[in-house]
């Protein structure tokens, strides 16, 4: 096992490597740091000065190793616009993003496991077949159209809803570090359509992969031996079947944590959520290229964190793993 966790964590280095070129390559080949430091009313020997004390002369290698060296620091360069550290604006905005996801991640797991579950045990009902079809319409509809569709509802015409922003009434923890709008009913009345928009592309996918697995599940050997020893129906469902369902389920769902963060870029732009994909945007708009790199190294990061973290408990869960990447 513990060769098995170095493989993974060798792998997930060698990823954040490949991560922090590209990210620096971005940074690198777009836009003129000097430019949006100084501005344009200083001389070209004054230019030339700044460019020789920010290194921007130094071949291309041995940039990127400096910028390694400060990333490992948790130093990820300067904010053109902002003028501040990108890793303190982007943990400034994390938390915003880290509740929009963990509300649609709760959503997700809420629904799909007993809809995945009932579709399963009985596929020919007509509210399985309803279920299914709706599924299908919702991978189909992209996530903004949905947002649309859902402020369009209960914001315009329902008026039941706030259709932007995290509301006023958010509550400091850690010291202020971190504002919550999950402990007031302003801050979760603004989370509600973000949060179901945000699971409506993932919903689906969890749905018919509960379903499919547990179909498969329920038709093997040892759940018709279940079944013949006399024991419950809800035992054989959620002991025997639904725990050996939960393999691959784990294993997409990391994947898929990561994807949604990406995601939740059009969702909180429609939204105005004032978190990570909001602020990405906002600096493609400015070319702050040097708080794109390190939102994308960042982003990387905890992707990469999420899916080795998957890989690992995967790895104690199922023992063949382990013995399949040995071989």
């Amino acid at each position: 096992m513990f060769a098995f966790i170095v493989r993974r964590v060798i792998q997930a280095l060698v990823v954040m490597l490949v991560i922090s070129c590209i990210g620096f390559a971005i940074k690198h080949s777009f836009g003129d740091p000097v430019r949006e430091l100084a501005g344009m009313s200083i001389s070209a020997e004054e230019r030339d000065n700044l460019r020789r004390e920010l290194g921007l002369n130094d071949p291309f290698l041995v940039q990127w190793g400096r910028f390694l060296e400060g990333a490992l620091q948790g130093d990820l360069g300067m904010s053109y616009f902002y003028k501040r550290p990108a890793m303190q604006i982007i943990l400034g905005k994390a938390p915003a993003t880290l509740e929009l996801v963990f509300a649609a991640s709760v959503i997700i797991v809420v629904l799909s496991v007993p809809i995945g579950i009932y579709t399963a045990v009985k596929p020919s009902v007509l509210l399985s077949r309803i279920l299914m079809g709706a599924s299908v319409v919702g991978v189909s509809i992209p996530v903004f159209l949905t947002a649309i569709l859902l402020i369009s509802i209960f914001s315009v015409h329902l008026k039941w809803l706030p259709s932007f922003g995290r509301g006023n009434d958010l509550i400091p923890l850690f010291g202020g570090a971190w504002m919550s709008g999950f402990f007031t009913w302003d801050g979760l009345s603004h989370l509600i359509l973000p949060s179901i928009s945000l699971s409506s592309i993932m919903l689906p996918l969890f749905i018919r992969l509960i379903r499919a697995e547990m179909k498969e599940v329920l038709e093997s050997e040892y759940i018709k031996f279940a079944r013949a020893k006399g024991l419950k129906q809800k035992r054989v469902l959620y002991v025997h079947a639904f725990k050996n369902t939960l393999l691959p389920v784990i294993t997409v769902g990391g994947v898929q944590l990561g994807v949604m963060i990406a995601y939740t870029i059009l969702t909180e732009t429609v939204f105005q959520w004032q978190g990570m994909g909001f602020m990405f945007l906002e600096a493609l708009q400015r070319a702050d290229t040097s708080l794109m790199s390190a939102y994308l190294v960042f982003v990387g990061f905890v992707f990469v964190f999420v899916n080795t973290a998957v890989d690992i408990v995967y790895g104690l869960v199922n023992p063949m793993v382990r013995i399949t990447t040995r071989k």
